[in-house]
């Protein structure tokens, strides 16, 4: 299960800049990667995982502004696209799971 937290966050004055950097901070936090300025994505073990995830998101939310939490099962999230300029790359990889025993 693949997590895609987009949003778009004020960031006219000086405290709505700070809370956007708090967010983004707090999604790199939760082991969220960058796919672009506004576009975060994590990969999760499963459904209660990605929603409790979810859920911790929407109570992290700054006061203004739109922020949206999708999910992607592994297969759709299988099938992205990603394009450099023309250049196709391939789509981020699921980390592999540990075994400790």
């Amino acid at each position: 299960m693949w997590l895609v937290v987009v949003f778009d966050l004020p960031v006219g004055t000086k405290t709505e800049r700070r809370r956007a950097s708090g967010f983004r901070n707090m999604l790199i936090d939760e082991g969220f990667m960058m796919k672009q300025f506004s576009v975060y994505l994590r990969p999760c073990q499963n459904r209660a995982a990605a929603e409790s995830l979810a859920d911790r998101i929407g109570k992290c939310s700054p006061p203004e502004g739109d922020v949206s939490v999708m999910f992607f099962t592994d297969k759709q999230y299988g099938l992205t696209r990603n394009y450099a300029g023309r250049a196709e790359l391939e789509p981020e990889k699921k980390p592999d799971q540990f075994t400790l025993f």
